[in-house]
This record gives structure tokens, C-alpha cells and sequence, in this order.
């Protein structure tokens, strides 16, 4: 595929999930690929291209006669995401143990739990926006030490559905009286993750990896008792029966 045609389907794509995680389009709601053109800006091959790459991560689907529908997610389909979530990036720790060859390639990921220590001591405002950017990095780090392009691939598609990944849902915690609570507890959880990868246990690693995803499902919960919070975030217009 020619660049400028790559550049065109990438634009698509991204425009594309930011309309449907914006509740533009509603779930059930079909899909015209005139007026998407109109409003992308882009031509309708990257377009139909584009809608093929969501239809595979999920978030729309074909329908019977042609083209395409937004899809709804449930709750159950969404505590499925995380735990999937979870699976792999225990996964991840586990490879990234057992895979370790210098302790020096710990460096980055330590000095980014350091820098997280430091932004959860503070109390200026903006410390959930600075939580919320290392914790990406932390977890991008933490892919990169499994050294593992299929496991990369499998987590990007499982965190592009609404919620799945790893700072979906931190965005509103700051409106829940545990906010505070559920940052510590998770900050704990990543020190653990990398001691454990250090000192080789594996096992240990996975698990723990496995519950800090979980943790997503704790915040899933106290959010839907505050859905004045929830509908803030992006991907909401995508929950059905969730309440």
C-alpha cells in the first residue's frame, strides 16, 4: 500500500473510534460511508478499510444486506475485556521474568514506579493526569520487557475495546472518595510486579499482574453508582445494560 493511501487508512481509523467512543454515532446505528467521508475527511477506500479494522477489534459489526452497524457492549462482555486484559499482561510479566538478561533492563520500568511513588506523595492539583500518563508508560514498559510482538498484538486489540485498557477508567476517578485508596493500592501492586520480575518468579509476576487488571473491574463498579462520572468518559455511549 502506498504511504499517503497508509496515512489515509490510519486517519480513518482513529477518526473513525474517536466519532464511535464519542457517542456521534449510536450502537445499532448504521454506519454511511458518504457522509464518514464527509466528516473524516478522507476517501472511501481507507474508510472501508478502516471499518474492517474496527469490525476485528469489535467495536462494529457487518450486517446481512452490507455495510456496517456500531456495536453495544455489556457488562458482562466488558468485565470479559478486562479479565482478558489481565491474562496477557500477566502474561507479560511472566515473559518478561523469565526473559530478563541484565538486571539493567529494569531501569526504565523502576524509574517510572520511582516517579509514581513521588507524583502520589504530592498533593498539587493535576496528580491524577500525571498518574494516569506514567501509568501507561509503566504498562508499556511492562509489554516491551515480554519481548513478544504476538502478545503485543493480542493486548493492543482486547485494549481498544471500551474500558479494557489499563487508563480507560482512571480518567473519573478523581469524583470517587476511594480515588485516593485505588491509586495507592495499585502503586503497590506495580513495585510488586517488578521485584517479582527481578528476583525470577515468574509465577508471582503473572499474578500479581492478573489482579492489578482487576482492579479495573473494582473502579467499573463504583463508577456505575456514579454514572454522572461514567457518561464522561469515552466509550460510554457504547455501555448497554450496564446499570
Amino acid at each position: 500500500m502506498p504511504r499517503g493511501d497508509n496515512s489515509q487508512t490510519v486517519k480513518a481509523t482513529l477518526g473513525l473510534r474517536q466519532v464511535l467512543f464519542d457517542g456521534e454515532i449510536r450502537p445499532g446505528e448504521r454506519l454511511v460511508e458518504l457522509a464518514l467521508v464527509e466528516r473524516l475527511g478522507v476517501s472511501r477506500t481507507p474508510l472501508r478499510l478502516a471499518l474492517m479494522t474496527l469490525e476485528h477489534e469489535g467495536l462494529v459489526e457487518s450486517l446481512p444486506g452490507g455495510g456496517y452497524a456500531v456495536r453495544a457492549f455489556s457488562r458482562p462482555e466488558i468485565d470479559d475485556a478486562i479479565e482478558l486484559r489481565g491474562l496477557l499482561e500477566g502474561a507479560a510479566a511472566r515473559f518478561a521474568s523469565e526473559r530478563l538478561q541484565s538486571p539493567q533492563e529494569l531501569e526504565g520500568i523502576r524509574t517510572t514506579t520511582a516517579r509514581l511513588d513521588l507524583v502520589l506523595q504530592d498533593d498539587e492539583p493535576g496528580l491524577l493526569a500525571s498518574y494516569v500518563s506514567l501509568n501507561e508508560t509503566f504498562h508499556a514498559q511492562l509489554l516491551a520487557l515480554a519481548k513478544s510482538d504476538v502478545l503485543s498484538r493480542e493486548l493492543a486489540h482486547v485494549t481498544a475495546l471500551p474500558f479494557a485498557s489499563p487508563a480507560a477508567l482512571l480518567a473519573s476517578q478523581e469524583g470517587l472518595p476511594e480515588w485516593r485508596e485505588t491509586l495507592f493500592v495499585a502503586q503497590h501492586q506495580h513495585r510488586a510486579i517488578v521485584a517479582a520480575i527481578q528476583a525470577g518468579q515468574g509465577t508471582r509476576a503473572e499474578e500479581i499482574a492478573r489482579e492489578h487488571a482487576r482492579l479495573s473491574r473494582q473502579n467499573l463498579e463504583l463508577l456505575l453508582e456514579r454514572r454522572d462520572l461514567l457518561d464522561e468518559l469515552p466509550g460510554a455511549p457504547l455501555l448497554d445494560a450496564v446499570g
